[in-house]
């Protein structure tokens, strides 16, 4: 039993050793993160119940597979509006040059009854606006 037991701890200490010790560089930094705008905004729907939850999808169109949606900057400017900013990441690894459109999405659950707005930016100083009236 004594054996069994120093043969199969042997064992097991080589595999580690050999999963340790791989190598695995498939994977690309991020160099940078940056603003993306958000070309267009899908709502649901636009009447929703107090403390439900509705997924808010924005589509952003990036110009190289070497980029890709990073995260929402959310702000609550006060109890009923809301400003949005997409962020790309851009990673230092080849790449093909050609766009494509991502969707991402925001869940929003509201804890109070109103009519809340949604400023998404597009770019510059220009905002994609939307309202959801919560019953």
């Amino acid at each position: 039993m004594k054996k069994f037991f120093h043969i199969g701890f042997s064992a097991l200490a080589l595999g580690l050793f050999f999963i340790s010790c791989n190598d695995d560089d498939d994977y690309q930094t991020i160099e940078s993160v940056d603003k993306i705008k958000i070309d267009s905004v899908k709502i649901i729907n636009d009447t929703m119940d107090v403390f439900s939850v509705q997924s808010i999808k924005t589509y952003s169109t990036y110009p190289s597979h070497c980029q890709g949606f990073y995260g929402y900057d959310y702000i609550h400017n006060d109890n009923l509006n809301r400003t949005v900013t997409a962020y790309k990441y851009i990673t230092n690894g080849p790449c093909t040059e050609s766009t494509y459109t991502a969707a991402s999405q925001i869940n929003f659950s509201p804890q109070h009854a109103g009519t809340y707005t949604f400023k998404f930016w597009n770019g510059d100083n220009n905002w994609i606006t939307k309202t959801i009236v919560v019953e």
